[in-house]
């Protein structure tokens, strides 16, 4: 399965943003399941960016979003997180 994020970022965030963004997907290629993760910005909108993970099912997706470090890696991340659903199952 895989999760979208999409936030929304203001331009003076940015800097620390992409720092913490780093440090969160540090953490969960630290957990059971993780396949991968990317982070981008919208080319059309700069002020939008997705964080998208890979994981082997919602188990592992859930659990890793359980562990301490990754709430603290994710705080300052999620901040910015729009209020959408983002767990896909892929067909």
């Amino acid at each position: 399965m895989f999760a979208v994020t999409r936030l929304r970022v203001p331009e003076d965030d940015v800097p620390a943003f992409t720092a913490a963004v780093d440090a969160l997907l540090a953490a969960l290629a630290a957990r059971p399941g993780h396949r991968g993760g990317d982070v981008g910005r919208c080319v059309d909108d700069p002020a939008l960016w997705a964080l998208v993970t890979r994981w082997d099912g919602v188990g592992a997706y859930r659990r890793a979003l359980s562990a301490a470090e990754v709430k603290i890696a994710g705080a300052p991340v999620w901040v910015h997180a729009l209020d959408e659903p983002g767990v896909y199952d892929p067909i």
